[in-house]
C-alpha cells in the first residue's frame, strides 16, 4: 500500500452548497491521512473533481478541468466523484487523464481508494447502483468559508421530470437530531463558526424514517433544538420545498433568537399547467399563500425563489403567466435556470420543445426581474439598523458580508470586521 504521507491534494467543486460542505469533508479526511493542501491552480500530486450534472455546463465544465489538469500536471492522479460520477461513470472514465472515478457509495472511502492507485493504471471505476446507496454521511464546510454550510440530509424521494438528482444522490436519508447537534456543537466549541447554514438536496424531509434512522424526526424539530446551542451566532436554512414549509415553523423563525429571517423557496414555474407536467407536489396559489404567511409576520424577510425558463411544452402564455405572477409576489431575487435536457428523465417525453434561443431569452428577462427585486426589496429596507456577517473573502480593497435578511453589504477592508457580526446602518 502507496503512503500518502507528504502528498498534496488539489479540489475543485462544482454545483451546489451540498457539494462544497462535502468536499470540505473530503478534504479534511485526507490531511488526517497526510496529504498536503494545494490550490486547484499549483500543482499537486492529486486533483478532486466533486462534480455536479443538474445542467449541460457542468458536465462541459468537468472535461475542460481534467484537459487543464493534464496540460499543466500529466503525471497526476485525477480523481471525479460527485453527481456526474454516479450518474455516467464510464463516459467520465472515458475521459483522457481520468484515473479513478467514485459513485455516491464510496466517495468517503476516498483515502482508501488512493492507496491503492497508480498513474498509468486503467482507470478505475467504484459505483454501484443507486438504490444500493443508503448511508447517510453528514459533512460540513470548514476553513474554506466564514459561513459553514452543513449537511443534514441526503437524496430524494419525488421524482421531478427534470431532474436526475434521485439517480445520482439516491433516496431520502439523514441523520438524527441527537448526531447533528453533537456535530453542530463541535463547531461551536472551535470558536471559529459564527453562522451555519443547513443543506441537503430536499431539506424539509429531514428525519423522514429509514433503516439507519426508524423514529420519525423532522426538520421543526432539529431547529428548535440548534436554536438553544451556545457559540453559534446564526442558522440560515439553505432552501426548502414550498409543501414542506409549514405555518408553524414560520411562525417560529419569526420569534427565533438565531434563525435569520430569510427563506429560499424553489418555484419552477408560475404556470399550474407546467407544475404538473414537472411533477412538482404544489400549485402556485400554495407557494403564494406560504409568501403571505412570511411576510405577515416578517416583512423585513428575504424570500429567494428557484425557477426553470424553456421547460418542454411551456408556451409564450405560460411564461407570461410566470412572468407575472413573480411581478405581483413579494419576494427578494430569483435564480433562474435554463432547462438543459437530462438522460432518462421524463421531461423528454414532453412536446413541443423550446428551442434554445427562447429558452436564453426567457432567462434573460427573469434575471432583469430579479434585479428589480432585489433593488426594491434593498429600498425597503433603507433607514434600518441590520446585523452584519463579515466574510474573509477579499475583492480588491473591499470585503463582503450578509445582513440577517441577506442583503450583501461591501465596504473598504477592515481586518478587526473579519468573521464578525456588525451593526450597519442601510
Amino acid at each position: 500500500m502507496e503512503t500518502l504521507l507528504n502528498k498534496t491534494v488539489a479540489f475543485h467543486t462544482l454545483g451546489c452548497k451540498l457539494n462544497y460542505s462535502e468536499t470540505s469533508s473530503l478534504s479534511r479526511i485526507l490531511e488526517k491521512e497526510g496529504f498536503g493542501k494545494a490550490t486547484f491552480e499549483e500543482h499537486a500530486d492529486v486533483y478532486i473533481i466533486n462534480t455536479c450534472s443538474v445542467t449541460e455546463n457542468a458536465d462541459k465544465e468537468c472535461r475542460h478541468l481534467v484537459r487543464r489538469i493534464q496540460r499543466r500536471a500529466p503525471g497526476s492522479l485525477v480523481v471525479i466523484t460527485g453527481c456526474y460520477a454516479q450518474l455516467k461513470p464510464k463516459e467520465i472514465a472515458a475521459i483522457p487523464g481520468v484515473d479513478l472515478v467514485l459513485g455516491a457509495a464510496e466517495k468517503f472511502n476516498i483515502a482508501q481508494h488512493l492507496k491503492d492507485l497508480s498513474k498509468g493504471d486503467e482507470t478505475k471505476i467504484c459505483s454501484c447502483d443507486i438504490g444500493e446507496v443508503t448511508e447517510f454521511n453528514p459533512s460540513w464546510s470548514l476553513n474554506d468559508r466564514t459561513r459553514t454550510f452543513l449537511k443534514v440530509q441526503d437524496g430524494c424521494d419525488y421524482n421531478c421530470s427534470f431532474c436526475t438528482i434521485p439517480l445520482a444522490r439516491g433516496g431520502s436519508r439523514s441523520g438524527t437530531i441527537g448526531a447533528t447537534v453533537e456535530n453542530v456543537r463541535k463547531l461551536a466549541a472551535e470558536g471559529r463558526t459564527k453562522e451555519i447554514v443547513l443543506t441537503g438536496v430536499n431539506l424539509g424531509d429531514f428525519g423522514k424514517a429509514t433503516a439507519d434512522s426508524p423514529s420519525r424526526e423532522d426538520l421543526f424539530g432539529l431547529m428548535r433544538e440548534l436554536d438553544q446551542i451556545e457559540g453559534i451566532d446564526r442558522f440560515r436554512i439553505s432552501s426548502i420545498e414550498p409543501n414542506l414549509l409549514t405555518a408553524e415553523m414560520i411562525e417560529w423563525v419569526a420569534g427565533s433568537r438565531k434563525f435569520m429571517p430569510h427563506f429560499h423557496i424553489p418555484l419552477q414555474s408560475g404556470s399550474d399547467r407546467i407544475l404538473g407536467l414537472m411533477r412538482r407536489r404544489y400549485k402556485k396559489e400554495l407557494y403564494a399563500q406560504r409568501v403571505k404567511w412570511i411576510k405577515s409576520l416578517m416583512p423585513h424577510c428575504a424570500i429567494g425563489a428557484d425557477l426553470i425558463v424553456g421547460f418542454p411544452g411551456e408556451s409564450e402564455e405560460d411564461f407570461k403567466e410566470t412572468f407575472g405572477f413573480l411581478q405581483d409576489l413579494d419576494i427578494s431575487y430569483l435564480h433562474v435556470f435554463t432547462y438543459s435536457e437530462r438522460d432518462h428523465t421524463k421531461a423528454l417525453e414532453i412536446k413541443p420543445v423550446v428551442p434554445v434561443s427562447v429558452r436564453n431569452e426567457r432567462n434573460k428577462r427573469l434575471r432583469s426581474l430579479s434585479w428589480e427585486k432585489m433593488q426594491q426589496f434593498t429600498r425597503q429596507q433603507a433607514g434600518q439598523t441590520r446585523p452584519v456577517l463579515f466574510e474573509g473573502h477579499v475583492t480588491g480593497e473591499f470585503m463582503e458580508g450578509y445582513t440577517n435578511n441577506y442583503i450583501k453589504i461591501t465596504t473598504p477592508y477592515r481586518p478587526e470586521w473579519v468573521n464578525r457580526i456588525v451593526d450597519w446602518r442601510l
